[in-house]
Formats: C-alpha cells, sequence, structure tokens
C-alpha cells in the first residue's frame, strides 16, 4: 500500500472551511471505526500556520475553538490580534529558549518538549507569569537528523526529571512521521510511539500523564489513529494547500481530500 500526494483548495469561506472540518471528522470517525474506537477519544487540533487572520476568524465563525501554530512569534502575533475570540494557543513546532517567554504568555499548550533547556526557560518564565503550561515530549520515531525531537532511548531519563518543573503539565507524548508514500514506514513511526508510551507508564515518576499521543496530520492522520493517536494536528485538509515546501503530505487511499 503506498499513500499518494494530494491537493487541496484553499477554504475562502466559512462554509467552506465548516465543510472541510465535517469532511476531517468523517474520516476520524471511519479511521476509529476501523480501530475499534470511540471518535471522542480523537482530539482534532486545527493548525492554521501561515493562514492569516481574516480566514482564522472565518475558523472560528466555523467552530475551531483551538489552533496549532509552528512558529512562537507569528503565534503570539495572532494571539493579540484575535484576542476577543474564543480561541486556545497550541505551539506545535521547536522552540528556542529565547523565545520561551512568549509561550509563557499566551499558549495554553506546548507540543514540542524536548530538552531540559527549554523546560527550565519554560518553568522560569511560567512563574513570572504565574501560569501553568500542558506539554508533550517530542520524540524523533523517524530518526530523521533534519527532525527535532529526542531519539526514543533517552525519553524515560527525560520524563524522570520532568517532576522538577511544576509548571509544566505533562499530557503525552508527540512525533512526526517519515514523509513517504509508503504507509507502513509512515505506520511505524507511530507504532513505536505508541510502544515508548506503554513502557514509560510503567516506570514514569507517579503522578505524571503519559495518556496522550498527538500524532498525524492531514494526510495520514488516519494511519496515526489506527495506532492510537488521540490527537491529530491538521492544516491542509481544513484549509487548503500550502506553498511552503514542508506542506506535502499524503493521504490514505480513498481518503477525501
Amino acid at each position: 500500500m503506498s499513500l499518494a500526494p494530494a491537493d487541496w483548495p484553499v477554504a475562502q469561506s466559512v462554509e467552506q472551511i465548516a465543510a472541510n472540518l465535517a469532511t476531517v471528522r468523517q474520516r476520524i470517525a471511519s479511521a476509529c471505526a476501523r480501530a475499534g474506537r470511540d471518535p471522542a477519544s480523537v482530539r482534532l487540533l486545527p493548525v492554521s500556520k501561515t493562514v492569516d487572520e481574516a480566514r482564522i476568524r472565518m475558523a472560528v465563525a466555523a467552530g475551531c475553538h483551538e489552533l496549532g501554530e509552528n512558529k512562537v512569534q507569528e503565534a503570539q502575533r495572532k494571539a493579540e490580534a484575535m484576542a476577543d475570540l474564543d480561541v486556545h494557543w497550541s505551539v506545535i513546532g521547536h522552540l528556542q529558549t529565547n523565545k520561551a517567554r512568549y509561550v509563557a504568555r499566551f499558549a495554553s499548550e506546548f507540543q514540542a518538549l524536548d530538552s531540559l533547556r527549554v523546560a527550565e526557560a519554560l518553568q522560569q518564565r511560567l512563574l513570572l507569569e504565574d501560569r501553568t503550561l500542558d506539554v508533550f515530549v517530542q520524540v524523533n520515531t523517524s530518526a530523521e537528523p533534519s527532525k527535532y525531537g529526542l531519539e526514543p532511548p533517552a525519553v524515560a531519563d527525560f520524563v524522570q526529571q520532568l517532576p522538577a518543573f511544576d509548571r509544566l503539565r505533562l499530557r503525552g507524548l508527540m512525533t512526526l512521521a517519515i514523509f513517504t508514500p509508503e504507509v507502513e514506514r509512515v505506520r511505524a513511526c507511530f507504532v513505536r510511539l505508541r510502544e515508548l508510551r506503554d513502557q514509560l507508564q510503567q516506570t514514569a515518576p507517579a503522578g505524571l500523564d503519559l495518556s496522550q499521543l498527538s500524532m498525524g496530520m492531514s494526510g495520514d492522520f488516519e494511519v496515526a489513529i489506527e495506532e492510537g493517536a488521540t490527537v491529530v494536528r491538521v492544516g491542509q485538509a481544513i484549509f487548503g494547500a500550502r506553498s511552503t515546501p514542508d506542506s506535502f503530505y499524503w493521504p490514505t487511499p480513498g481518503a477525501p481530500a
């Protein structure tokens, strides 16, 4: 089996975004049915990377009240510009320590924790802001040098040290699958994360929550759901294709684009 490239038209109205959301939710429900899961066990995180304010406002009108952003300063600008909206912002991209102050001010969630230096920077800034932050530990399950994230063997020791950061509320693990049309290579990345989570649950310090698995994007989230994803990060299938080089995904065969 292989995954084929897709072309998603850019959604330019509330109605188009709402229709795309309905299609994505149906794909989630179908994948859950195949896996014998309750669709309510999968959280859809719409990703508004590169989407302008006007279309984000359309998305909120269509029912999106949480949004994921890759770049923290872009996310902060949007959060400030749309402070009148009921939106929870999730930062899902790599974070440099000198930008931790931004995340601490506005984000509800950070899904790319992969170093103690970042954990320390977030802890300090969150103390100043008197806030807490939900976090996911990012794991490089594809073994690609170009990807951020901890190597799987390093995650257990990392998790053991997280109780020292009481402003960070661990929720689970996150990964990006390899970009390839070969579905079984994509699936292997998701299996690796699920198996790692299951192992960690046996040894993690008491009180740490590792129940969530954030994995799967527009083209591969059905495979991720089949392998246990509880959060799927979907951008292009909702908002339309981006022109950036990192925006190429593959949908599962027969799935609506």
